[in-house]
């Protein structure tokens, strides 16, 4: 690609991402428990930016709900990552080795990633050490280009991300752009405009000769970057929290406030003379008292208190916090809920968590089974039907779960009793744990119990007898 294409594409698509990248990096404020209420301008009277003498307390106190709700969705369904099965068995070890001992945590990153920013992202490539390596990219540094069809087909991605020259000391803005076949780099410095600074990267090296060059042939036959959405709408998780989130966070600092500022009490002082309008705001502010005049020579000491209206405050907290995680699509952790609770009950509990990730698996289905095929494809291998196995994480009622296992014997295989038994993580093992210590178990009984399979010698008394 010419460098004045590159610098079209470049402006052509920047404008689109900064707004994504701006409602990302919200999202990512809220899951660090970062919320407006920490930005918010401090109470002023609202002349000259004075603040106000009623005011001096300024407790913020974030509530981290779009955490909570995010971490909940990666737990319940990634802590245990999906399981792939082709058909053959050579093909599952070589799939579950490529994708290495970090795949469960690559999966969480993915979930939390979609969840900020509505989509996640993985780029694979082909390393001459290590051969196929993939990896969670920062979706903020993808940019995406489609060809506008129904099947969304990934025509190429431009990849944007500051890299620092250890050569210069210089900060530069390096693009990637890949697709089906290669990948070219360009970069510019921080500092410098994309019309005047935009330069080719030799950040590659030629594999015939070794020479640095700013192409990269990848061979991989498609576009080595695959999406996974968060849902069907291709949203983020606090589009639909964000509203009421702010409400609690400043309802409940506006209560701390109030119970700050309420316990010194204003002093009102008749009889001592009055002040210009600056005393009275710096004597109301730093000793919390008011003079006044009094014509008819009557001074005296009186207070001024404000009752705080708890009760509406809380039911405001309550409802707020309900409607949170019914909008969030969670469950509310409160201790109040649980209790021995049936198998039955504790499901219902997971019913709008489970309905939020089943949006997130029909997605995230679709970018696995493109990374287990570009895995198979690395090898110069292929797979018809892939099936995938998931499951969630989840609080249970596990005297229930045993008892329906128990009752199961006879009525379904023994694999899948043992796949479902609460106590068990890994069915494969415990069936050949099950069967060695059912073997040992015999060993012991023939041992206690020998059997003599050498025949009865006849020593001829019988024979004796009857001739007699």
């Amino acid at each position: 690609m010419e460098l004045s294409v590159m610098k079209s594409v470049i402006q052509r698509y920047e404008p689109f991402q900064a707004e994504f990248i701006r409602r990302a990096q919200v999202c990512e404020r809220y899951y660090l428990n970062d919320t407006d209420i920490m930005h918010k301008a401090k109470n002023d009277d609202g002349k000259d930016g004075e603040e106000s003498p009623l005011r001096n307390a300024d407790n913020r106190i974030p509530r981290n709900f779009h955490g909570l709700l995010v971490n909940q969705k990666a737990a319940y369904a990634f802590t245990t990552p999906p399981a792939f099965d082709v058909g053959n068995q050579s093909q599952n070890r070589l799939i579950a080795d490529t994708l290495g001992d970090r795949y469960a945590k690559n999966c969480m990153d993915l979930c939390i990633n979609a969840a900020n920013t509505s989509v996640g992202w993985v780029h694979y490539w082909i390393s001459p050490e290590e051969g196929f390596n993939w990896a969670v990219v920062d979706s903020k540094q993808v940019y995406p280009i489609f060809n506008g069809d129904l099947d969304e087909k990934l025509l190429a991605v431009l990849r944007v991300y500051k890299l620092l020259d250890e050569n210069d000391g210089q900060t530069y803005v390096v693009y990637e752009y890949w697709t089906d076949t290669e990948c070219q780099a360009f970069r510019r410095r921080a500092a410098d405009t994309v019309d005047e600074g935009l330069m080719m990267y030799d950040m590659f090296a030629d594999p015939m000769t070794g020479d640095p060059t700013d192409e990269y042939q990848h061979g991989l036959g498609a576009v080595p970057f695959i999406p996974f959405f968060n849902n069907n709408t291709h949203t983020d998780d606090l589009a639909n929290t964000k509203d009421l989130i702010d409400v609690y966070d400043k309802v409940y600092s506006g209560f701390i406030n109030d119970l700050d500022d309420i316990q010194e009490l204003i002093f009102v002082l008749s009889g001592y003379g009055g002040t210009d309008l600056a005393g009275f705001l710096s004597d109301l502010k730093k000793y919390k008292t008011i003079k006044l005049d009094d014509t008819e020579g009557s001074p005296g000491v009186s207070t001024i208190s404000i009752e705080i209206p708890i009760e509406a405050r809380s039911s405001v907290l309550d409802a707020t916090r309900k409607a949170i995680f019914e909008q969030g699509l969670g469950f509310d952790p409160r201790p109040e809920t649980f209790g021995n609770q049936s198998g039955v009950a504790l499901k219902f509990m997971y019913a709008l968590l489970e309905m939020k990730v089943g949006f997130m698996q029909t997605e995230f289905m679709i970018g696995f089974n493109m990374l287990v095929r570009a895995i198979l494809a690395a090898h110069d291998q292929s797979a018809g039907a892939i099936h995938q196995t998931w499951r969630r994480t989840a609080i249970q009622n596990d005297q229930e779960t045993a008892a329906i296992c128990k009752e199961s014997v006879g009525v379904i295989s023994t694999r899948t009793i043992v796949a479902n038994h609460p106590f068990v993580t890994d069915a494969e093992a415990e069936l050949k744990q099950m069967e060695k210590e059912k073997q040992e178990a015999m060993d012991q009984y023939a041992e206690a119990f020998p059997q003599n399979n050498n025949p009865v010698k006849d020593d001829g008394d019988d024979d004796e007898e009857g001739e007699e």
